[in-house]
């Protein structure tokens, strides 16, 4: 016990156990560091969409509501866009137009047991991480050509008619100027007259 006393000096002891000996445990609100390592990977790259100088150490109102809308945290039921707007700026610093990560982590715990009620903080917090972890932004890259509605039958020349017709040649490709039957027609006769350029012959 003397051996003990002296290991505790400083230190509020009860008999034979240090209050210190043993590190607090952490919250279970924390997840393991992989996972949230790819929840922080996401949350960096909607950080960045569309504004190629951003850090990707904070985010936007704006895009803070992408993420949630398409990593489905926001499902238009449990969790509509007014929730979303209304938790961004509850956790964000006052006057600030963007959160951190620290807060981004504050608001999903703020809508975590909207999204999944019935479920422990904890496991609505799980939860909503899932749904984060490894997305990144949509419409990355090349945008594809649309073939909703009329488009694709708008852009098919093969089905044009007409003038418009004789703007292209058989694969499609445009002729250009050669292609148009407006240009402007110096002869002196009529347009589309057939008899063009023989009357010096005849006379």
């Amino acid at each position: 016990l003397a051996l003990l006393e002296t290991r505790c000096i400083g230190h509020e002891c009860v008999p034979s156990i240090c209050r210190w000996s043993s590190a607090p445990s952490l919250p279970t609100y924390f997840l393991h560091s992989s996972k949230m390592s790819e929840v922080e990977t996401a949350f960096r790259k909607f950080a960045i969409y569309g504004d190629t100088s951003a850090s990707g150490n904070d985010m936007t109102g704006k895009n803070f509501s992408k993420m949630c809308k398409e990593c489905g945290v926001m499902d238009g039921k449990a969790v509509t866009s007014t929730d979303v707007d209304i938790v961004f700026n509850k956790v964000k610093t006052k006057g600030a137009r963007t959160i951190t990560f620290a807060e981004f982590q504050q608001a999903m715990k703020e809508l975590c047991s909207k999204r999944f009620k019935g479920k422990s903080p904890e496991e609505a917090l799980q939860a909503v991480y899932s749904l984060i972890e490894g997305k990144e932004p949509g419409s990355v890259g090349t945008t594809k050509a649309t073939k909703v509605g009329g488009v694709e039958r708008l852009t098919d020349t093969s089905k044009y008619t007409g003038s418009h017709k004789e703007r292209f040649d058989e694969s499609g490709k445009g002729k250009g100027l050669a292609g148009r039957q407006d240009l402007t027609d110096n002869s002196g006769y009529v347009g589309a007259y057939k008899g063009a350029g023989t009357y010096d012959q005849t006379h």
